[in-house]
């Protein structure tokens, strides 16, 4: 009982940490926090706790797993010495660990601990507290965030602002801009391209070894087993629309993610971590389309959807469905993994990711309905072959080549240096030189068939990832023709260089924090371009690429405005002084660590949205001149909607 009892308090305490549920006002425990200075670089940090009445503290006791106090510094920085704790501990038989007798106190307690800053000292320090309580019936871990504040002066000087009051979204200075029609009719338009993206992805995998001999198969059974034709054409279309259903549903769980917090799928496409996560499965993924394995699901979750198709009428199609899209899934998983991930990093929302879902799986649902309608089409089907593994491998160079993609966001969002422009171009002209080869049969893998003669089909697409790969070659040079607009977008962008290039996006006059870019524009007597921006942003890349670059854009941005790029997915931390703790207009308590954190943020609050590229103008009073602008490809638009933002700044 004693382990049910540890395992309990473990979980206790693994959701408690999700959140600081319970604000200080309504814990177990009071705490009081002061400073003092003792020596250079050096401070006193004293607590002293003041407990509920019929509530107890615990002590330390690592054998029931009890951790007692314990102090974590947001500053990296500091060196801490043991925490000395002042209180009155006594042993009761407690209830909720099976009357064991756990040492306890009632209070009041202090905690005394002496820090030492090992760089520069920051001016305040946020400090997460941790301990358990409980009373006769309940055990609690508690865990506050307490601000210390160790030099005021220096502290009243650092800007933490958010909400900007000025900023009305409403009342711009002119009308120019998105209006909110416009707005709605643009995401619609991105929501079936991503659809379009999804079917066209579907139609992908239906070419692939696991899912084209299925195809006459089930449409024969279905026709051949049904009473009437007119029944085997209604069973088959039930069938591929539960193959539709079942991949719209794999979305529903993230539109539960982006309900809970706007920014979480934002977060989640280029959290450090996953997108390695991604470059590793890709890599898994491109060798086994290549033949070297065979990744399969667990054979017990197929057989159980096989033994179900059976049941039933249409629960035993649901089931078939079901099998197909398990059995399957060694050639689609891939193919679903770049529309997952690429869904992720548009917008952050799960929308996209549902119409891209829908997509994919009306491709694959498409051809049992239309074959079971005209069975006399499975004549001019073409008959499997090695052909069907020629798809695969060269989808296993398409994956090998979106792999780097992730690797590249990783890079950029951490400023590892791993993957500069000109090393992920080369990769990808290496990929491409081997994909060549490989077409023109002059590399084979495992499951290929001898060719004795090449294709025309197989002839003209070698023939294109040849030219493709050419085009890429100025990529890795430092010249003009180093901006490959054909991919804008996926390499990295243009300043992260292998060659000595300007931080700042083309050479503008650009910041990269909103109150230092105030103040070059109020000291220029410019307005500002505030460009809501990420390192993992596609459409932003195709924006400074397509658009900014374009002679009449760039002039008007070098010559008239001060570029403030705010990137939202910037995981580098602030320095200790600078996280601070935010409530938002929703009242959500939100940490504010990152420098990503801050603009996602910042953006969120002043804009009311959460996606990028995001574009606004703003004056030295800091009051909107135009209404805000998301992705523009077009270059007449967006030069019309900056000279319209000029003109209301005069």
């Amino acid at each position: 009982m004693r382990l049910f009892n540890t395992i309990l308090f473990l979980l206790v305490t693994l959701f408690s940490g999700i959140g600081n549920l319970a604000a200080q006002d309504s814990s177990a425990v009071q705490w009081t926090l002061h400073s003092k200075k003792i020596a250079d670089k050096q401070y006193e940090i004293s607590l002293t706790g003041s407990i509920r009445s019929g509530w107890h503290l615990y002590a330390k006791d690592s054998a029931e797993g009890l951790a007692g106090i314990s102090l974590l510094y947001n500053d990296s920085t500091i060196m801490a010495a043991e925490p000395v704790i002042n209180a009155t501990f006594t042993a009761i038989k407690d209830p909720v660990f099976e009357n064991t007798q756990k040492s306890v106190t009632t209070g009041p307690v202090t905690l005394t601990q002496t820090i030492r800053f090992t760089k520069e000292e920051a001016p305040s320090l946020r400090i997460k507290l941790a301990y358990e309580t409980g009373d006769k019936d309940n055990f609690i871990p508690e865990e506050q965030k307490l601000t210390v504040t160790l030099n005021a002066e220096a502290a009243g000087k650092v800007t933490n602002r958010i909400k900007i009051p000025s900023i009305d979204l409403q009342h711009s200075l002119t009308n120019c801009g998105t209006s909110a029609s416009l707005e709605t009719s643009t995401k619609s338009t991105g929501l079936w391209k991503l659809f379009l993206l999804g079917f066209l992805g579907g139609l992908v995998a239906l070419l692939t070894p696991c899912v084209f001999p299925m195809i006459p198969l089930t449409v024969s059974f279905f026709t051949k087993k049904a009473t009437s034709k007119k029944a085997g054409v209604s069973n088959a279309f039930l069938y591929g629309f539960f193959i539709f259903l079942i991949y719209v549903l794999l979305s529903l769980p993230f539109h539960f993610l982006d309900k809970l917090n706007p920014e979480i799928l934002n977060n989640i496409s280029t959290n450090v971590y996953l997108n390695v996560f991604f470059f590793v499965i890709f890599l898994f993924f491109a060798y086994s389309f290549f033949g070297f394995y065979e990744i399969t699901l667990p054979a017990g979750l197929s057989s159980k959807a096989d033994s179900k198709a059976s049941v039933g009428n249409i629960m035993g199609i649901f089931f078939m469905a079901l099998t197909l899209a398990l059995v399957s899934f060694s050639c689609t998983g891939p193919i679903l993994g770049s529309l997952l991930a690429g869904s992720l990093t548009n917008d952050g929302g799960a929308m996209q990711l549902t119409m891209g879902m829908g997509g994919f799986g009306l491709a694959l649902a498409l051809p049992f309905g239309l074959f079971a309608l005209f069975p006399n089409w499975l004549n001019s089907l073409p008959k499997s072959g090695g052909w069907l593994n020629t798809v695969k491998v060269v989808l296993g160079f398409f994956e090998l080549a979106l792999a780097f993609k992730f690797l590249s966001n990783a890079d950029l969002v951490k400023h590892w240096g791993l993957l500069k422009r000109e090393i992920f171009i080369g990769l990808w002209i290496i990929i491409g030189v081997l994909l060549t080869l490989y077409l023109f049969g002059k590399i084979r893998f495992p499951h290929d068939s001898p060719i004795k003669k090449l294709a025309r089909g197989r002839v003209i697409f070698g023939l294109a990832v040849a030219a493709f790969t050419v085009y890429l070659l100025p990529g890795v040079t430092n010249t003009k023709y180093a901006n490959l607009k054909l991919i804008s977008g996926f390499p990295p962008p243009l300043y992260y260089s292998i060659y000595a290039k300007d931080e700042c996006v083309l050479g503008l006059n650009c910041s990269h924090d909103y109150e230092e870019g105030l103040k070059m524009a109020k000291a220029e007597h410019k307005p500002i371009l505030l460009d809501f921006t990420g390192y993992a942003c596609v459409n932003c890349r195709r924006m400074e690429e397509n658009v900014w670059s374009q002679d009449d854009v760039y002039r008007v941005l070098k010559d008239s405005f001060i570029v403030i790029s705010l990137y939202v997915d910037d995981k580098k931390q602030l320095p200790a002084a600078q996280q601070f703790s935010y409530t938002t207009k929703e009242g959500i308590e939100k940490d504010i660590v990152t420098v990503g954190d801050k603009w996602s943020t910042f953006e969120t609050e002043n804009f009311s949205n959460n996606s990028q590229p995001l574009y606004a103008l703003l004056n030295t009073d800091e009051v909107l001149l135009a209404r805000p602008v998301g992705y523009t490809p077009s270059a007449k638009e967006y030069l019309e909607w900056l000279r319209c933002g000029l003109q209301a700044a005069k």
